[in-house]
């Protein structure tokens, strides 16, 4: 990464400054600090709800700051939405059995 372009550099520089003023004008501090937290836990997670709140943020859906309990929310809402569903298959082999009396 350091290696690249110095336009494109302040480029994300630039992008990020603006993210964060964003964000700081739509959650107020104690969500701002849950989200920090999450990005050092989780940053592909804080990311994605980073870009539900700037989304949100242009459309004028946020109808003043976002409390730590409506991040909360939106937490819970993005986690069900990125949710991995595992399964598990078993593929039984048939084995032909020696024993059985109509192999012949």
């Amino acid at each position: 990464d350091s290696s690249g372009d110095p336009s494109q550099q302040e480029a994300k520089q630039r992008e990020a400054e603006i993210r964060n003023t964003i964000l700081a004008q739509v959650l107020d501090q104690a969500a701002r600090a849950r989200l920090s937290n999450l990005a050092l836990v989780k940053p592909d997670k804080a990311k994605a709800v980073e870009n539900y709140l700037i989304q949100m943020a242009r459309f004028g859906q946020l109808a003043g700051k976002v409390s730590e309990q409506g991040l909360i929310e939106i937490l819970e809402k993005v986690s069900q939405q990125t949710e991995k569903k595992t399964t598990v298959k078993f593929n039984r082999r048939k084995v032909l059995d020696s024993d059985e009396e109509d192999d012949y």
